[in-house]
């Protein structure tokens, strides 16, 4: 078994290489999005948001598929979610000299994005008092039950198509789309390999220190699976594209919880998740959205000061969680 230092390097590693194919994936996927013509809104929001998703997605289907842990990659996608709100707007605005929003990602983006976390909450409570199996403690989710997010999705989906229709787009003839795609192919693979390391190091710092593989999925696995929407985003701050940098963190957000959740359950079977942990961090995670929400909102501009309220409020949960797992507090019941 791999110690804690080793644990640690393995991490390192695995996030590196994570870093690299999703360099990889961001070339390939703006040069298919300008080659297809599609408007800058549903670039953002869709195609980059559910490529740079893909780390998450494989983090679920990893834990659930090959180290029977789903509570792992459910840790991983409401870690990310939260890390997605509020550390990546936070370095996108430092490291621009402003971070502009729209009507638009507030009132249509954001506003979806809330539905999806009420989506999400429904089901787990669904799991937990409707289908057979499920207790007070224990939300038992089935495929049956995961189709009402993954539909959701799907109406997500329908409503960027509709901007899209209207959309009139430039040629691009310069792109080799074949190329690209196969770019895109490569690079989600090493993407894949990166999170079979990287989640490999969480199951051991786990075992190493005693403490629930949920607060590693929060935390470790959740930081590095979360670097493409990072570069990403502050790439595209850094390019006066805040639309695409906006868009992003809360299109992948809503891909996340609405198909990476889903996709574990339906690769599973059916799968628990212990919903008293669950909740709290879901709690937790709707207070994110609504800071997020208001201070993109306020001026339509996320100034500095406010990206350091962001960043204050992401170590806050860090503690928070990290006090849970070493049975220093015990405000959460399934920690």
């Amino acid at each position: 078994m791999v110690g804690p230092l080793g644990a640690v390097a393995l991490a390192a590693v695995a996030t590196v290489v994570i870093w690299k194919g999703s360099g990889l994936f961001e070339r390939a996927a703006e040069r298919l999005s300008r080659y297809y013509g599609l408007p800058v809104a549903v670039h953002g929001a869709v195609v980059v948001a559910v490529g740079s998703s893909f780390p998450e997605i494989s983090s679920i289907v990893i834990s659930t598929v090959v180290h029977g842990e789903f509570s792992l990659g459910v840790g991983a996608i409401v870690g990310s979610a939260i890390f997605n709100l509020l550390v990546i707007p936070a370095v996108s605005a430092l490291a621009s000299e402003e971070l502009t929003s729209t009507r638009d990602i507030v009132h249509k983006d954001a506003q979806f994005y809330v539905i999806s976390i009420l989506v999400l909450f429904i089901v787990f409570a669904l799991g937990a008092t409707y289908v057979p199996g499920g207790t007070n403690r224990e939300a038992l989710l089935t495929p049956a039950l995961v189709v009402v997010p993954l539909a959701t999705y799907g109406v997500y989906v329908f409503l960027h198509q509709q901007d899209a229709s209207d959309h009139v787009a430039d040629p691009a003839d310069s792109v080799s789309a074949l190329r690209e795609w196969g770019t895109l192919a490569v690079s989600l693979v090493v993407i894949a390999v990166g999170v079979e390391g990287i989640v490999r190091a969480a199951l051991a710092l786990g075992e190493a220190f005693g403490t629930p593989t949920f607060f590693w999925g929060l935390t470790v696995i959740a930081a590095g699976t979360s670097l493409p929407d990072t570069f990403v985003s502050v790439n595209a701050a850094r390019d006066d594209d805040d639309v695409t940098s906006l868009a992003n963190v809360l299109g992948s957000n809503t891909f996340n919880l609405l198909v990476a959740i889903p996709v574990g359950v339906l690769l599973a079977g059916e799968a628990t998740i212990d919903f008293l942990a669950a909740i709290p961090t879901m709690g937790f995670l709707a207070l994110a959205t609504l800071v997020f929400i208001v201070f993109a909102r306020t001026g339509l501009e996320i100034t500095d000061r406010e990206a350091y309220v962001f960043l204050g409020l992401y170590a806050v949960f860090l503690a928070w969680m990290g006090l849970e797992s070493a049975g220093v507090i015990e405000t959460v019941r399934g920690i």
